[in-house]
Parts: structure tokens; sequence; C-alpha cells
């Protein structure tokens, strides 16, 4: 399986049961990728603009309370 498309197709053809494990394994996978790529988004210092920001708004008293 190379392609989306045939990705798509096999995934398709997947029992009830095999979906349900399919659906938590990709959700796993999914968390695990999307960590890695904020990991590196804060070692390489894209995010620390915004937080510098955000520091500073909370300091000025721009902020709510949940």
């Amino acid at each position: 399986m190379s392609t989306v498309h045939e990705i798509e197709h096999a995934v398709a053809r997947l029992s009830e049961q095999e979906l349900a494990h399919f659906r938590e394994w990709f959700e796993e996978f999914d968390a695990r990728s999307w960590d890695k790529q904020f990991e590196q988004a804060v070692k390489s210092g894209k995010l620390d603009k915004l937080a510098n920001q955000a520091i500073a708004d909370f300091r000025a008293g721009k902020y709510k309370e949940l």
C-alpha cells in the first residue's frame, strides 16, 4: 500500500471490529505525530513569539478566567 487511494480502499473493506482497532491505532499514531511536531516547533523557537505575547498579555491583565 503506497498511495492514499489504496489505503482508503483497504480501510473501506475493514470489518467493524477491525475498523475500531484501526481508529484506536490511528488516534494514538496521530497524537504522537502531533506531539513530535509541537516539540520540534518549541525546540526551534517557532513558538517563542506567541509565548512572549501571551506572557505580556497576561501581565497586562488581558486575559479571562476559564
